[in-house]
């Protein structure tokens, strides 16, 4: 196959030159005398023209072609007549006068039309992936896909950073999610563990001495799926020796700067706005806010603890808060609406979801008779309110009050249009709280992992106060997403071995689990940290889409099922017994 050019990188450049091209046809039409096919690869289309003149012969061969055929042509470029020139084309001012056509290979009449005329069914696109990857607004973001990728290696490369690969077939380690296990044949009775991630081994590598590490590795977690999980994912995984926490933020900074760049004209605002995590919660009720829109959190509790409506002041009372927000311009909702918004509050914890309707006589809500005037006053100057506004309030533990009113922000945001789709707002979180308590297990978890690094003058606070040490952990947030996240690692064995006790981790469990990496810091491990990237979420918002199974080639369903091969599936007997597996009811 002599191809000369891609069909879509043809221009008004090479008419009169003969070339030779491959690929399918994307739609035919027959004019009488002429046949027109516009023939179609990975860079797009261009328009082939067969006409009886120059060849009686290929133009009857050219009744043979369907939709989704994979052709040869060989003809010349040619200027399109007057008047037939399609200027939303990249190839529209040009044509290809065919001169020879081989069919390389039929095809059946697709399920759905590849013209991407109707957006087919996820479940059919996955069914015929290999037909939905045909479509070009599915191969766009595979090509922005690949082009982050190599902006990311260009970067990395320029600094100093190495591309080690680590196993797949790993130890399993409690890391926040389940293992996919694969049973050992040599080792009967044993099973490897999928990695997580390389959190362990790029820990192993900074003690290795080799310094600053990187990969671009797939990772897999035995999770609940949704639109942004899948079993296997990608991560930008890298590594930093000696160094501190502003070191990682600022390098990441000018690499996600250089990238977005590079891979799509985008000048970002530097440096990234920060905010600590109590910062972010307080003001945006999550620790991954979208500034693409204000409506901010207030905190009314003081106003609360004054009044005289009981479900206010007993959440105070309580040592809980009642934060407001403001829905600009929402006071024309109906009762049936409010209703709905109230289902919103409910649905993420609430009891109930209170309003007051701003009016140009003042507060109008069942629940104003509760307060004095100056205290009505007083509310619509905290939530700046102004005739037409709509305030919302919720009075609960602080937990509940920050994922309901979080939540509703968003919903307003997007009912109000406030939330622009082609803007890139992006921020670093940091001084994470480095434990939680767990009421169900009675205990304390690792709010990242256990080999994250408290604070240096928070680590008193371990045998004190624990739910008060922060970490040094900082997570990247891209429009209300959270692209990438690290921290810096425990170096020292004595700091590692205080974390595993407020973990409930006894060290006969350590040394089972983590025994590799407790022995490795005990030679003398350098100071370290590092970062993880989603590339496929990042992609996904890069690219517009709403779900990353769209920027995966051969993705899961929300079951965990490949509908194009049947994965999982059953396999031969013979296989189990020579794992020693046997299945039961």
């Amino acid at each position: 196959m002599k191809r000369t050019d891609y069909c879509g990188a043809l221009t008004a450049a090479q008419i009169e030159k003969e070339v030779t091209l491959v690929g399918w046809v994307h739609r035919r039409r027959d004019h009488g005398g002429l046949i027109f096919i516009d023939l179609r690869d990975r860079e797009g289309l261009v328009q082939v023209v067969f006409n009886p003149q120059l060849s009686e012969e290929i133009h009857q061969r050219a009744h043979q072609l369907r939709s989704e055929y994979v052709i040869q042509v060989t003809g010349k470029v040619m200027r399109r007549p007057e008047g037939t020139v399609n200027r939303e084309l990249p190839t529209g001012e040009v044509e290809v006068h065919a001169g020879d056509l081989i069919i390389l290979n039929a095809s059946l009449t697709p399920p759905f039309s590849i013209e991407e005329e109707k957006e087919p069914s996820e479940s059919l696109r996955l069914q015929y992936r290999y037909l939905d990857l045909r479509r070009k607004s599915v191969q766009t973001n595979f090509i922005l896909r690949h082009n982050l990728s190599k902006a990311v290696r260009r970067f990395l490369d320029q600094n100093q950073f190495l591309e080690i690969e680590t196993p797949f077939l790993t130890k399993s380690t409690p890391e926040g999610a389940r293992d996919f296990l694969v049973p050992s044949r040599l080792n009967v009775g044993q099973f490897y563990a999928l990695p997580q991630s390389p959190q362990l081994f790029k820990q192993i590598l900074m003690i290795s001495g080799f310094d600053r590490y990187y990969q671009i590795v797939r990772c897999f977690r035995d999770e609940d799926l949704r639109a942004d999980r899948q079993p296997e994912f990608t991560q930008i995984d890298l590594e930093m020796s000696f160094i501190e926490r502003e070191d990682i933020l600022s390098l990441m900074e000018e690499m996600v700067r250089t990238v977005l760049k590079e891979v799509k004209g985008i000048q970002l605002e530097s440096p990234f706005p920060r905010l600590t995590y109590q910062e972010a919660m307080s003001r945006f009720g999550v620790d991954k806010p979208d500034l693409r829109f204000g409506l901010e959190l207030k905190d009314l509790s003081d106003i609360a603890a004054r009044s005289e409506f009981k479900v206010f002041r007993e959440a105070v009372e309580k040592k809980g808060l009642v934060k407001g927000i403001n829905a600009k311009g929402l006071a024309t909702l109906s009762r049936k609406e409010l209703e709905e918004l109230t289902q919103e509050a409910t649905g993420r914890g609430a009891k109930g979801l209170a309003w007051m309707k701003v009016t140009p006589e003042g507060m109008e809500a069942p629940i104003a008779k509760f307060f004095k005037p100056e205290m009505l006053k007083e509310i619509g100057q905290r939530l700046e309110g102004a005739p037409g506004d709509l305030l919302l309030f919720v009075a609960d533990r602080e937990k509940v009050v920050y994922e309901v009113l979080g939540h509703l922000r968003l919903v307003i945001g997007r009912r109000l249009n406030l939330i622009d789709p082609n803007a890139l707002k992006l921020l670093w979180v940091t001084d994470f709280p480095l434990l939680e308590y767990d009421e169900t297990e009675k205990r304390y978890v690792a709010m990242h992992h256990p080999f994250t690094s408290p604070m240096d003058e928070d680590i008193p606070l371990l045998a004190t106060d624990p739910l008060r040490a922060r970490a040094k952990a900082y997570d990247i947030v891209l429009n209300g997403t959270e692209i990438g996240g690290g921290s810096i690692r425990i170096h020292q064995n004595e700091v590692q071995s205080k974390m595993f006790d407020l973990l409930g981790i006894t060290k006969e469990e350590a040394e089972a689990k983590f025994g590799f990496l407790l022995q490795a810091l005990q030679y003398g491990a350098p100071p370290h940290g590092g970062i993880a990237f989603g590339l496929d979420r990042l992609t996904a918002i890069l690219a517009g889409v709403d779900s990353i199974r769209d920027v995966i080639a051969f993705p899961k369903t929300q079951k965990g099922i490949c509908l194009m091969t049947n994965a999982p599936s059953e396999v031969d007997p013979r296989q189990l017994k020579d794992l020693h597996i046997k299945k039961t009811e």
